[in-house]
């Protein structure tokens, strides 16, 4: 488990003090792969090497498996550190050294008896499917061969957390498909908790169960992947969706509406799981005296399980609306009235 409380976290620049971190405040349970989103200087990376004690904290708490680091001294600090293990951007890897060199360097550096080391080298490079590669060097590997390196390496000490430092976005789609699904088998298998930032909302979309949007040193708003994708709060977040889910509406379908005589009658219904399948549209338009106009709207999937929204104008008499309004809420399906000034 990891919390942040109160966490702040300031640098030195040339015009005064630069806040990285404002008053963070979050929980990742045990077990969980949580994912941070955030543009370039949102304070993401800042985030995540707290966690390791790469960067101190100014203020606040910083608690990993029960231990606060900024109360504990420097050597329990390194014995907390040794149970987190870190994927980078770029692998970090030295070049001079072999696959198998490099995934032992960790182990070496603690004194970890010879043999020991080459059981679990021998283990992780199988695990991660490069069993054939020991010998190899860094600059025989393809990237995403690389980052597979780099993940075996962060698992040499057997952690109970792996952080995640936008470990995907040098690759290409497909390699980082098959990096994310190494993560999830990793969660899964060893139980390990995952700590991910990110700039690419696909990847949150992909295998998080949690997510928190970040922006200028601040977390603004935090929940389960699906609470975020299906109803984002702040302008950012929906920013983010949209990458992914494609909600904003097209230009065409807000002048259809900005120049319709009925247009505060147009919804914006979200629809997941089991209701994905089910024909609440035409069951409006039977039950209630309303023509149902579907603008805009797309049907995909969330981590297997069906999500999706349509942008609808219900035509007709302001009273039927809102027993089609109450209809909707009564089958726990959510909606929200579309205003177009606001995207």
């Amino acid at each position: 488990m990891i919390e942040f409380r109160n966490l702040e976290k300031s640098f030195e620049g040339k015009h005064g003090a630069v806040h990285a971190l404002k008053d963070i405040n979050l929980t990742v349970e045990k077990g969980a792969i949580y994912g941070v989103v955030g543009f370039s200087g949102a304070g993401k990376s800042t985030l995540i090497r707290c966690v390791n004690y790469l960067e101190q904290p100014t203020a606040g708490s910083v608690i990993v498996d029960g231990s606060d680091l900024t109360q504990i001294s420097t050597r329990e600090i390194r014995s907390v550190k040794k149970k987190i293990g870190m994927v980078f951007q770029h692998f970090n890897l030295l070049n001079s050294k072999t696959v198998y060199a490099n995934v032992a360097m960790p182990l070496i550096l603690d004194n970890t008896p010879k043999a020991k080391i080459r059981e679990r080298v021998t283990e992780l490079l199988d695990f991660v499917g490069l069993g054939d590669k020991a010998k190899m060097y860094p600059d025989q590997l393809s990237g995403g061969q690389k980052q597979r390196v780099g993940i075996a390496r962060a698992l040499a000490t057997q952690p109970s957390i792996l952080l995640c430092d936008e470990a995907t976005s040098a690759l290409d789609p497909q390699t980082t498909d098959s990096i994310l699904n190494l993560l999830r088998k990793i969660n899964e298998e060893y139980n390990i908790t995952i700590l991910l930032i990110t700039h690419e909302m696909a990847v949150v979309r992909e295998i998080c169960n949690r997510v928190a949007v970040m922006e200028d040193g601040n977390v603004i708003e935090e929940g389960t992947v699906f609470e975020i994708f299906s109803n984002p709060q702040t302008a950012t977040g929906k920013n983010f969706v949209n990458t992914v889910m494609h909600t904003e509406i097209p230009k065409y379908v807000t002048e259809m509406i900005e120049n319709g005589s009925d247009s505060t009658d147009v919804y914006r219904i979200n629809f997941v799981d089991h209701s994905a399948g089910r024909p609440f549209l035409s069951q409006i338009s039977k039950k209630f005296d309303l023509d149902v106009n579907v603008l805009f709207g797309n049907i995909t999937e969330l981590q297997g399980v069906p999500f999706g929204n349509l942008i609808v104008r219900f035509q007709g008499d302001g009273s039927e609306v809102t027993k089609a309004l109450s209809y909707l809420e009564e089958n726990k399906i959510v909606y929200n009235e579309v205003n177009t000034n606001a995207g």
